[in-house]
């Protein structure tokens, strides 16, 4: 039991926030955890470099020969990544040469930064991070008998190539690293249940094949993790490009003004606390979090179980539960024995057997002050 109290520097004590990344997931765990959270490392997919480099190596020769008069740069991993691959050949400095001679674009921050780290710098960037605005920008600037470099981000973009192609473009696809699923797909696998579950408060994602890759994992489960992001479980995204599917399927969203692991923690410490159920029980002040309870300010952690019994509570606001309603929040497989097992340790967690009332033949209450509203 904790009588921890939760100040600004640890306002994600008590919440659980699953991270789908896999590059960076370490870093992006170890800034939540500072601010209290506990996580959940679930990388939906991973990045891999092309396992035959001779395509992009002999790509990069020919834009050496005859450089780009325009340069689409997707990602700051597949930049730097094509010009590490290129200091191997002992292209770096060419390469580079031949992209600063073109007209030179980068989709959103990272890519930027990567663009300038390498010594260069970019003509325009879109305000959205989109490939729309972006290929948009290029039809109405014009492309007729020019030669447009693509970094692909890990996918192909046939719709966005077909159209530069279209108006004119002799278009050169760069491929430096392909999506591929995770290594170990079980945490992708048990994040879905927790998702459906609502045993993690917030999913951060990273980026927009991470939110596709979750939803084809959960499969016939798909509309169940939907439902839960839209009603209980807060989707928190780096940035608009990244939202894009979510919103797609009427997923609200929360992303911060710029597109860093930084700030996306800040929006989860803005975001969460205020999202927290609160009630008064007998006097006391008690705020629902993830898998903890706050009595007075004190934090108070729960297993799953009796957290399971006192979500369905505290949304119940005074009214009685009867034990078929509790056993409904409990993992499947539960029988009633469980529901009176969960509620004896939830009036243990909570450290005052009065906060949950027995009522004779019905089931359970929570002890909601009067003046309380109920539901």
């Amino acid at each position: 039991m904790s009588d921890e109290r939760p100040g600004e520097d640890r306002a994600l004590t008590g919440f659980t926030v699953a991270i789908t990344a896999d590059r960076r997931r370490d870093e992006l765990a170890a800034l939540l955890r500072r601010r209290g959270a506990r996580t959940v490392s679930a990388p939906a997919l991973r990045i891999v470099p092309i396992a035959d480099d001779a395509e992009l190596r002999a790509r990069t020769a020919d834009l050496v020969r005859r450089p780009p008069g325009i340069v689409f740069g997707s990602t700051g991993i597949g930049i730097r990544g094509w010009l590490e691959a290129a200091e191997g050949w002992g292209l770096a400095e060419p390469l580079r040469a031949a992209l600063s001679g073109g007209y030179l674009i980068a989709r959103g921050a990272k890519a930027r930064g990567a663009i300038r780290a390498a010594g260069l710098a970019e003509d325009w960037s879109p305000d959205s991070e989109c490939c729309e605005e972006v290929l948009a920008h290029l039809l109405e600037r014009g492309v007729a008998g020019q030669r447009v470099a693509v970094q692909l981000h890990g996918d192909d973009q046939p719709e966005f190539v077909a159209a530069l192609r279209a108006a004119g473009a002799e278009v050169i696809e760069v491929t430096v690293y392909r999506w591929a699923p995770p290594a170990d797909a079980a945490p992708v696998h048990r994040l879905v249940d927790l998702i459906r579950a609502r045993s993690v408060d917030a999913v951060a994602f990273t980026s927009a094949p991470a939110v596709r890759a979750l939803l084809a994992v959960a499969g016939t489960r798909n509309e169940e993790v939907l439902r839960a992001l839209r009603t209980g479980v807060l989707a928190a995204c780096i940035g608009r490009v990244t939202a894009a599917p979510l919103l797609a399927h009427s997923v609200p969203v929360v992303a911060p003004d710029r597109a860093r692991l930084g700030a996306l923690v800040r929006t989860l410490v803005d975001e969460l606390p205020g999202r927290a159920p609160t009630v008064s029980v007998g006097g006391h002040e008690l705020i629902l979090r993830g898998h903890a309870a706050l009595v007075d300010g004190r934090l108070r952690p729960l297993p799953q179980s009796p957290m399971a019994v006192l979500r369905a509570l505290v949304a119940a606001r005074g009214r009685v539960l009867s034990r078929g309603e509790l056993l409904e929040a409990l993992p499947r497989g539960s029988d009633e024995h469980a529901v009176e097992m969960a509620v004896a340790r939830l009036r243990t967690g909570l450290g005052h057997g009065d906060y949950v009332r027995t009522v004779v033949k019905r089931g359970y209450r929570l002890a909601v002050d009067e003046s309380a509203p109920r539901g």
